[in-house]
């Protein structure tokens, strides 16, 4: 079985010098104040999504989405949707690039963006997935197709009266 990976190549190196990354996000994090991405950032993004949607395994609906999460400090950690028989047990693309991440060393802060790209169009991030991004910033930026149309916008405007505790 070949088995495909999305971490880039930051990531790889991020991982193999570990704490020194991890301070390393940090003092990115603390300088970037701006979190907006541009419109070319924006389309690599979608374009990782995309690549990202192809690992879905979604044997019950045939709905694959795929997520492209950019970290502050460059590194890109890509998700997809995995179903389960028992459908409560699936997990979005989106929630999965975050856990991933956070398997990783990510914390909340740490991130500028997510895109994220289904097989179908009318599509936009679900309220659980833009709960758990609230969780990690309210300003993370989140790029999607709707009616074939690119969408910017904050997780802040997605869910604007998200759950804290």
């Amino acid at each position: 079985m070949k088995r495909r990976t999305f971490v880039t190549a930051t990531a790889a190196a991020a991982i193999s010098v570990g704490a020194t990354a991890r301070d390393s996000r940090a003092a990115t994090a603390a300088s970037s104040t701006e979190v907006s991405t541009d419109l070319a950032e924006q389309q690599r993004l979608l374009v990782l999504a995309h690549e990202a949607r192809r690992n879905a395994y979604s044997k019950y609906s045939n709905f694959q989405v795929g997520a492209a999460l950019l970290a502050n400090d460059g590194t890109v950690i890509t998700g997809c949707n995995v179903e389960n028989a028992s459908y409560g047990l699936t997990i979005c693309a989106e929630r999965t690039a975050v856990f991933k991440a956070v398997s990783m060393g990510y914390r909340p802060g740490d991130f500028r963006a997510i895109a994220v790209a289904a097989s179908a169009d009318g599509f936009s991030p679900c309220g659980a997935c833009r709960q758990v991004l609230a969780e990690f910033g309210e300003n993370i930026n989140v790029i999607f197709e709707h009616k074939n149309q690119p969408v910017a916008k904050t997780v802040e405007e997605l869910l604007p009266y998200r759950f804290k505790l």
